[in-house]
């Protein structure tokens, strides 16, 4: 099969190769060709031999048979060629497609690979995803499980915030409120979502929110914290003292959001340092009470003594008299040394340099040590150095507290032996530079002591031969405070067994001579003198000394007896005294300045060494001065005031009838106004105004006392306003009264009484309103 297609193969590329004439002409020739010798090979074989017939025939038989054959010959290679272009086209659109084929062949491997690589990938992805999401609801786990536990943190971290009694509130950069807790919520009065977004002048009052802005700023300016104490109110009235801080705080890239501030109440400290304070008011009010009731004894020792030093006397007598003098006078050194001591506390020692008569002052320094040495039976001696300026401006009285301590010390811890002074005085520019040594034969002072005797109640320690030579411990240590406020120093040298030398230093300013003003000018005439004192010995040293310049005396013991007898007599001049049975030198002053009468100069006597007399003044008085009095402050004041003033004309004061009535309801009920009341209403109201002011008055004091405790003056005068108004609306006249006082700060010496007001009305008005109840049933029945 296969060689008849490569024949007929064959026969179709010769037929192309020849073309169709000669492929006719070599056909014919061949089919003639064949058929002369088939029928020659057939001729032969059945007749045994050939004829030209038999040629001819065979050549016509194939000449007719070419035609047919070369048509039919050609007709299948034409559809044979036709096939074969046809299949060569489609082998060759089939090569195409197999091409194609092979190229979508290839381009499928390379997809299906690529596709093979992405699945890989993707597989590789969704394992990575897989795993991401793991992570992912993890770290979502950890996440909620961080913010449940953060949100549980807040919680107790707030919990914390609120349950603190402190004030915790932020402010941003703009001043606002940015949160706060309940502390500050109550403080304020206003819930957190109220306060947010608020600035402290919407908050606060004005003075406290100047305060609160300008530490703000401070905080801001300079990016520190910052600590002080303010006082704030609360939303209901009552105040509180609080030690406020104020920090900045940023975010964590280091901006500043603003502040945050903490607030703790310092109330109750507070109270606690004024109740020391009032406690150190107490107590001087008490060392004065004291030194007043100790003086008053000892002025008339020291007046009488110095009056019978002037008289005839024995040699005997006058000694005594003059150790009873020197005693008196130590003994008030020593309520000096006290009172001293007092104010050192409170840092309230001052000075009063006036001029003084240097050479008349260390004479008086002389015979002063002279007589305590001489008590003691010691040998005293004086020593002037240097000469002496006429006059130096000092504070006498302070120097001579000075010396005297010291004079006072020699002499105690001397058993026996010597004292001496030694003065000298440098003048330069202007300045005496002044030295006393004061040295003594006694025991001396142990070397470690001798650092130690100036502190405050420290007392060498002694042998038991000396146990009478000990003291307060007070005296050395004021000196010293005191010599150095003078400008100078104290210094000691001491040895045991050998004595003890004490260096005073100072520089003093120079000063023109000082007149004496021991005498009474001849041009003095004698003057009516109504003198207020309720002590038996200083009326008695007081007459004797005014009737001995030539004066009349009228007494008064109390301010009573004083307010009704002025009115009887033309008097030049009054000395006061401060501290009576019924009343205060100041309130007997203040009544009869309260008439429109000419008065004549009011001198207050105070048993009290003056250092300031402003406050006297202040007070009613034309000036003052200490007793014992003497002839010198007496003769000033006669010189000063009563001389240059015109004499005063008497004037009878208006003494209003008393009104019916039990003394004690008159007193402390408005009775006029109760009787209106009740006989127009009945008595119930008022029983239910009492009950509705016993309601309010606790909520009113527990403001009152804020406000001492703040020493705010406009709010203790608006709560004293309404205690005013209340206790008037039910007839509490006394309670009123006190409250209308407490309400007007522009009283004189407002501050000093206001302590005394308040308590007056805390303690008073329960009783008050016990008497008005008892009033009420009486005047119902």
């Amino acid at each position: 099969m296969k060689q008849i297609k490569l024949l007929a193969q064959y026969y179709v590329d010769l037929l192309v190769k020849l073309g169709i004439v000669r492929f006719s002409m070599l056909l014919a020739l061949a089919l003639v060709a064949l058929a002369v010798v088939v029928q020659v090979a057939i001729t032969l074989v059945l007749n045994g031999s050939v004829h030209d017939s038999d040629i001819v025939r065979s050549v016509f038989f194939g000449l007719l048979i070419t035609p047919w054959a070369v048509y039919f010959l050609s007709v299948v290679v034409d559809q044979l060629e036709e096939s074969r272009q046809r299949l060569t086209k489609l082998v060759a659109k089939l090569e195409e497609m197999r091409s194609r084929d092979m190229e979508l062949n290839r381009q499928l491997t390379d997809n299906i690979a690529q596709l093979n690589l992405e699945i890989e990938e993707r597989k590789r992805a969704e394992e990575a995803r897989e795993e991401a999401m793991l992570d992912l609801e993890n770290e979502v786990y950890q996440r909620e499980k961080a913010q449940l536990e953060l949100a549980e943190q807040t919680a107790l971290l707030r919990s914390f915030i609120d349950a603190s009694p402190d004030l915790i509130y932020y402010r941003n950069e703009r001043g606002q409120f940015s949160g706060c807790n309940k502390a500050m919520e109550e403080l304020t009065g206003k819930k957190e979502k109220e306060l947010v977004g608020l600035t402290p002048w919407d908050v606060y009052s004005e003075d406290v929110a100047s305060k609160v802005v300008e530490t703000d700023q401070q905080v801001f300016d300079n990016n520190v914290s910052l600590t002080y104490e303010q006082w704030l109110e609360y939303n209901d009235g009552q105040k509180a003292y609080f030690e406020l801080r104020k920090l900045p705080f940023y975010s964590r890239d280091g901006r500043r959001l603003g502040l945050v501030g903490f607030g703790r109440e310092i109330t109750e400290r507070k109270r606690y340092q004024d109740a020391l304070e009032k406690a150190s008011r107490d107590k001087t009010a008490f060392i004065s009470t004291i030194s007043h009731e100790l003086r008053t004894p000892l002025n008339g020792i020291v007046g009488l003594s110095r009056m019978l030093l002037d008289t005839r006397l024995s040699s005997d007598q006058l000694g005594y008299l003059r150790t009873i003098h020197v005693s008196a006078i130590t003994l008030g050194n020593i309520f000096n040394d006290i009172i001293d001591l007092d104010k050192s506390d409170r840092s309230r020692l001052e000075l009063l340099p006036q001029p003084m008569d240097l050479p008349d002052f260390v004479t008086e320094i002389e015979n002063i040590s002279g007589l305590m040495a001489e008590q003691k039976g010691l040998r005293f001696s004086l020593d002037r150095m240097t000469s002496f300026p006429a006059a130096v401006s000092v504070d006498g009285t302070r120097l001579r507290q000075i010396l005297w301590n010291l004079v006072g010390n020699a002499v105690k811890f001397t058993k026996q032996g010597a004292v001496n002074v030694a003065v000298s005085c440098d003048v330069e520019d202007k300045m005496a530079h002044l030295q006393f040594d004061i040295e003594d034969s006694g025991i001396g002072i142990p070397p470690e002591e001798q650092k130690k005797i100036f502190a405050m109640y420290y007392q060498v320690k002694q042998g038991e031969d000396n146990l009478h030579a000990v003291g307060t411990g007070i005296g050395l240590a004021v000196s010293r405070k005191l010599a150095r406020l003078m400008g100078g120093d104290i210094e000691v040298d001491s040895e045991v067994g050998e004595g003890s030398t004490f260096t005073v230093t100072l520089s003093v300013p120079l000063c023109d001579a000082v007149e004496s003003q021991e005498r009474v000018t001849a041009e003095q005439r004698s003057l009516h003198i109504l003198l207020v004192e309720d002590i038996e010995l200083n009326i008695t040293v007081a007459v004797n000394l005014l009737e001995s310049l030539g004066h009349t005396v009228t007494v008064a013991r109390c301010g009573k007896e004083a307010l009704e007898t002025f009115p009887t007599a033309h008097f030049d001049l009054l000395l006061l005294d401060i501290q009576l049975p019924d009343m205060t030198g100041f309130d007997i002053a203040a009544q009869l300045r309260s008439g429109d009468a000419p008065l004549p100069p009011l001198v207050a006597l105070t048993a009290n060494v003056i250092k300031d007399k402003s406050e006297y003044i202040q007070r009613g008085m034309d000036d003052a001065i200490s007793k014992p009095i003497s002839v010198a402050a007496v003769t000033d004041v006669i010189e000063r005031l009563a001389l240059q003033c015109p004499l005063s004309k008497g004037h009878t004061p208006v003494v209003e009838p008393k009104k019916p009535g039990n003394e004690l309801y008159e007193t402390l009920l408005d009775l006029e106004m109760l009787r209106s009341y009740v006989d127009i209403v009945g008595p119930e109201p008022v029983y239910q105004s009492i009950t509705m002011f016993e309601e309010v008055m606790p909520e009113y004091l527990q403001i009152l006392d804020s406000n001492m405790t703040a020493k705010d003056q406009d709010g203790i005068a608006s709560e004293a306003h309404k205690i005013k108004g209340a206790a008037g609306s039910i007839g509490l006249k006394h309670i009123q009264k006190v409250a209308q006082k407490a309400q007007s700060p522009e009283l004189p010496a407002w501050w000093e009484n206001i302590t005394d007001w308040v308590d007056e009305i805390k303690e008073g008005y329960k009783h008050d309103l016990s008497v008005l109840k008892q009033w009420l049933d009486e005047y119902s029945q």
